[in-house]
């Protein structure tokens, strides 16, 4: 089994964030309940291009929706993974094939032939992270949706 933390260094993730404008998102649903949903939205609405990549689905989020990575017509800088982990080695694949400057697996999506595969491919590999909550984290965005209070306690106010 893989070891995650290999893949969950915070300058490596501070910089996939600071350079990356085109996300793929691989998996993207058109649920507004889904998890992958509410990323991608997040993303958009904070100035990223998504593209999603979901073969069921010819659009979400007001963008063309792509069958597979290799039908992404723009350089994509960042892979962001919403599959099962035992998907993860042909999205690897792919993320390589197109020159993909990193990919990103959810949390949850941990699979070491995936890392491996990016990684020899020149991918940088971010693993069981959110890709919106180290957004969120140091871009200083946590305040977004009330994740922060800007006050570190777990006693509510006026109970002290």
């Amino acid at each position: 089994m893989t070891d995650p933390t290999r893949y969950q260094d915070p300058l490596t993730i501070q910089r996939v964030l600071h350079t990356a404008g085109t996300i793929a998102i691989v998996g993207l649903s058109s649920n507004e309940l889904r998890a992958s949903h509410f990323v991608g939205y997040y993303l958009k609405r904070h100035g990223y291009r998504v593209i999603p990549v979901n073969p069921r689905e010819t659009e979400i989020l007001g963008e063309r929706s792509y069958a597979s990575l290799l039908d992404v017509p723009v350089p994509v800088d960042v892979v962001n993974v919403f599959r099962a982990p035992d998907a993860l080695p042909a999205i690897a694949r792919e993320a390589v094939e197109i020159h993909a400057g990193a990919l990103w697996c959810q949390f949850g999506v941990i699979n070491e032939e995936g890392a491996r595969i990016a990684e020899d491919g020149g991918v940088t590999v971010v693993m069981d992270r959110c890709l919106k909550i180290e957004h969120a984290r140091y871009v200083g965005r946590m305040h977004w949706l009330g994740f922060n209070t800007q006050r570190i306690t777990s006693v509510r106010a006026g109970l002290q």
